[in-house]
């Protein structure tokens, strides 16, 4: 079995793909009995939908993957602490469990501001691992954002 590191270097490639394309770097990979069955990263500006975050176009995939919606006995990788509306996803879904890296103090629902994930009172509760490659995670968020704050001051100076 591989490591949480493993696949979380992977969901990190996936970030590095969105940053790429000036989407907000996050990435995530579903694994389920040691195997990548989806991997996605953030699309929100490319597509235009406000539903197109990393973790959430996964777990669509996952379920195109497995012929079901039932995420059982999967587990996400995400390079950020997933928001109110994938956290909601993954409790619906049924997702085994959650790995992330960086924590998201304004907005994430898997410890920081809220747990809905592992909420007694949701039908499904989620396992979840928190910090794995944080500094990582948190580095290519902090340079992405301070690059479109530096390119921003530029503009508008011209």
């Amino acid at each position: 079995m591989r490591s949480h590191e493993y696949y979380m270097s992977l969901a990190l490639d996936e970030a590095y793909q969105a940053a790429q394309k000036g989407e907000v770097p996050i990435g995530a990979v579903v694994v389920k009995d040691d195997q990548v069955i989806a991997r996605a990263h953030n699309l929100r500006e490319t597509l235009q939908l406000p539903t197109a975050h990393a973790e959430h176009l996964a777990m669509e995939q996952a379920a195109e993957a497995l012929g079901t919606w039932r995420l059982e006995g999967c587990t996400l990788y995400v390079t950020l602490e997933p928001c109110v509306m994938c956290s909601g996803t993954i409790v619906m879904s049924r997702v085994e469990q959650v790995v992330y890296g960086a924590e998201d103090p304004k907005g994430g629902c898997s410890g920081s501001l809220m747990n809905l994930i592992e909420d007694p009172q949701m039908n499904h509760r989620a396992k979840v691992v928190r910090g794995v490659l944080a500094y990582s995670c948190g580095q290519q968020l902090k340079i992405f954002f301070k690059t479109l704050r530096q390119r921003k001051k530029e503009s508008a100076s011209q």
